[in-house]
């Protein structure tokens, strides 16, 4: 599913972009943003593959909001004054519509996103083969070692991440926002499951209700932003009559 947030100030066009994207089953909206500063904190601390952006927004514009952030995520600009068009495309977005806009124009516009995000996918599947699993990481004022595939378990914890490992009962702790270790991890093999939780998807023993159990004696909860994702995948392992 490739996460999106929807930017803009006008609630009549917020509800028929959601509306939308309700209709386009490999889009999940995460959420609805009226300023763009409030985007931007979703955008620091979460997974956002794409966002629709309107151009004029309050307190600081569309335009500028895109060129403020580190690494953006794949942009459509929506806006009702065309003469933006060109700046908005030297900014590598993906698509621009014009108000008002049709379902079919927001289709068109979806379909060039998935296109991009597949071959991103495909590109970061390859880069991740790595011939000894392994991951280097700072704890404690030493950098230590960390196989990958032992890895149970990620948990956030402020600033910090608790990460919990299948050969050692103390986790490590270190200083990594979780969107750069879900960017690292292996996407066939891990899944954030909560806004606090990576895990590792060969540890899940069981999956009751809103919990998912990893081993013997650790269960960890379902964020309604990730249960669709997750349902997906318990799905397609499904094994029935």
């Amino acid at each position: 599913m490739i996460r999106c947030i929807i930017i803009d100030d006008e609630p009549l066009a917020l509800q028929q972009m959601e509306g939308y994207i309700k209709n386009l089953p490999y889009l999940e909206l995460v959420s609805s943003c009226q300023c763009a500063l409030e985007a931007k904190e979703i955008i620091e601390n979460d997974k956002i593959d794409a966002i629709f952006c309107d151009i004029n927004l309050p307190e600081l514009n569309g335009l500028d909001f895109v060129k403020s952030l580190d690494n953006p995520p794949m942009v459509v600009f929506t806006t009702a004054y065309s003469e933006y068009a060109v700046e908005g495309f030297q900014l590598n977005a993906i698509d621009y519509l014009l108000k008002p806009f049709g379902f079919e124009d927001m289709k068109r516009a979806a379909e060039k996103i998935k296109r991009r995000y597949d071959a991103r996918r495909t590109l970061q599947e390859v880069s991740k083969i790595d011939e000894d699993d392994s991951i280097f990481l700072k704890t404690e004022y030493k950098i230590v070692r960390i196989n990958i595939s032992q890895i149970r378990y990620v948990e956030a914890m402020s600033e910090y991440l608790r990460i919990y490992l299948a050969d050692s009962s103390r986790p490590i702790i270190v200083l990594l926002s979780m969107k750069k270790m879900e960017e690292r991890l292996p996407s066939r093999t891990f899944m954030r499951v909560h806004r606090s939780y990576i895990i590792n998807l060969k540890m899940i023993r069981e999956v009751s209700k809103n919990r998912i159990v990893i081993g013997d004696d650790i269960d960890v909860p379902i964020g309604d932003s990730y249960r669709d994702q997750f349902n997906a995948y318990i799905n397609s392992k499904f094994l029935t009559k």
